[in-house]
Formats: structure tokens, sequence, C-alpha cells
């Protein structure tokens, strides 16, 4: 049986990809969605995330024995970065965590949701903690833009006071940045807040709209297609809040810190704009001449740009980078334009 969140989409219009878990879009094209989130305040039901909560006395515990960050410090009107990864230090999942009063929401990529269930589920052994999907109960609606705070107040929901902070209740406000937000409420909820937001003038827009606002506020969300790839400081995490350097071991914990103080890092993420006739996708190989027909990087994320091309985020050797040769594709494919980042590298 349908969710009456997932028919309040389908009656409106959404449509959602085959084979892109939970990919949704309200046009036939992405770009002038992408357009509606750069130019003014747009609603996107979150559908290509999903969430997983942890329950339980030893919920916390668990979590912080596993993750890249201190979950003990994690307070709980505040949200922060995270990480799984492979014994050898190579992302498996990135989440954007929160506390919801006792337990823990780790929202993740949709197409990692049942797999990352499994793994942790694996690790429970004896410890106290319920590792559950939230799917059945909760939606995730993304608001973005100037207008955010009077779309929230038409609801009668207030924005959080800064970045990363999050607002207790049946329904939670995650603040990410000035102008972003994710409302998670019970499922039931989701269409008529739905509508609220959208009579305050906010615009339906589908996923590469939000997709889009990751990208160029270079926040990389690991998916299938770039799961065991990178090692954490490779996408910037470090950058953004997502590793505590000074918590006890995790899975990979060693190689991250070798990482960190040994200075070995070669590659790091990079903003770019490519102007190709394809659009360019996860995983795909970037190209530069000091590799010669050997891959120098590999695409995170890419979306259609306002205009024209596609703006991505890309893993890139540092020296192929500064010397602003990279391709797309192939060694003779459409060249990379590197763009400032929103936030300094080391």
């Amino acid at each position: 049986m349908q969710s009456p969140w997932l028919l309040h989409l389908d009656q409106i219009g959404a449509r959602f990809a085959e084979g892109a878990s939970g990919t949704v879009s309200f046009s036939d094209n992405a770009r002038d969605e992408v357009a509606l989130a750069a130019n003014g305040t747009v609603i996107v039901p979150l559908t290509h995330l999903g969430t997983l909560r942890a329950a339980g006395e030893d919920a916390c515990a668990f979590l912080h024995n596993l993750m890249s960050n201190d979950i003990k410090k994690l307070e709980l009107h505040s949200a922060h970065w995270n990480s799984f990864n492979s014994p050898k230090g190579r992302m498996l999942a990135s989440f954007l965590v929160w506390r919801d009063s006792s337990d823990y929401l780790l929202q993740l990529s949709a197409d990692l949701l049942a797999s990352m269930h499994k793994k942790l589920g694996m690790y429970v052994l004896r410890s106290k903690v319920r590792i559950t999907d939230t799917t059945p109960d909760l939606a995730a609606i993304g608001i973005a833009g100037p207008a955010v705070a009077r779309v929230l107040d038409a609801a009668g929901l207030t924005l959080p006071p800064e970045a990363m902070s999050v607002s207790q209740g049946a329904i939670q406000i995650v603040r990410l940045d000035g102008a972003r937000v994710q409302v998670i409420a019970p499922l039931a909820q989701a269409a008529d807040l739905w509508k609220k937001f959208a009579a305050a003038g906010a615009s339906p827009a589908g996923t590469a709209a939000w997709q889009w606002l990751d990208v160029r506020a270079g926040l990389p969300v690991i998916t299938l297609a770039t799961q065991d790839e990178f090692v954490a400081q490779m996408i910037n995490f470090e950058v953004i809040g997502g590793v505590n350097f000074q918590k006890g071991c995790y899975p990979g914990q060693e190689i991250v810190a070798r990482t960190q103080y040994l200075g070995k890092l070669k590659k790091r993420m990079f903003l770019a704009h490519v102007d190709a006739l394809t659009a360019p996708f996860a995983g795909q190989d970037l190209f530069a001449p000091d590799f010669a027909d050997q891959s120098c990087g590999k695409v995170v994320a890419a979306t259609p740009a306002p205009t024209s091309g596609f703006d991505l985020l890309a893993v890139v050797q540092m020296s192929s980078h500064d010397a602003n040769q990279v391709t797309l594709g192939a060694p003779a494919g459409p060249a990379l334009h590197f763009q400032p980042l929103p936030y300094a590298l080391p």
C-alpha cells in the first residue's frame, strides 16, 4: 500500500526515475529545477536520502565506536557529518547525524540504506541497541532559498538559530546553512506541510535541485557509485567537520589518522564546471596529462548547472588540479573549469 506521502507526491505530479533510488522530478528538464533553486526558494522531497534510527541505552557508545566523528559530544540540538569506513579507511557511507531525544538518526544515500542497515546490524552483538529503518515513519522535506524562514513560519515552524542546529519535537528542523533546512516529519503530516510550504511561495523542485545545492556547498554524499573509493580527507570531510582526530578507535581510524598527520594526502575534492554534451555521473573517471591515459580522479557528484553545462564535485590529484588540465571521461574529453569552494582547504 502506497504511503500518504508518496501518494501526495504522485498526485502533484512528481515522477520517480527508474533504477535511481528515490530520485524525483517535477518537470522534463532538471536544469529548470536547478534554476529554481539558484534564483528563489524551493521545496524538495528528499526521497533520494534514507534514515536509520539507533535506539537503546548503548546507542551512543555503539555508534561512537564505529563512526569517524565524536558521537559522545553530539548535543541534543546539534547535527554533524559522520562516516562509516572500511578497515582500509575508505568511506562506505557518509551520514548527517542528529539526535531525536535519546535516539540517533543517521541520514545517508537511499541506495546504501539497506546494505548499511545490515552492516551496522552485524556489529550489534550483545549491545543494547536497535537499528531500524525510519522510512515507514518519517519523511524529509528540503527547503532552500532566501525565504526559508517565512516558509517555515507559514507552517508554524521556526528556523533554528544557526547552521547545523536542530529543533526538537514531533517535527524536527535540521538547519544545514544560512538558507537551507530539512524538515523531518511524521509520514502522515508530510503532505499537509508540503501544501503549507507551497502556499507560502516555495516552488516544488526535484532531486537535481537539492544535489546542485550540495555541490555548490562542497558537501559530498557517498553513494553506491562512490562507495569504498575515498579516504575522508580526499572529499574534504575533515574540513566540513566530519572527522574527530581526538576520539578513540573506529574502523579505518589508523589510515585516516596517518593521512592527516604524515602528510601523505595526494588527492582533494574540488568544485568544477564542465561544458559537456552528456551528463557527468558519480564515479566517472577524470584524466590529466601528468597521468597520461590513467585516471587522475573521479566525479563525486554532478548536476546540471542553472544555465548551461554541469557543475560537479571531483576528487582529483592535487598536481593535476594545479596544472589545470583535467578532462572528463577521457584524455581528450571536455575540460573541467575549477571554481572556488565555499570553504578553505588546508
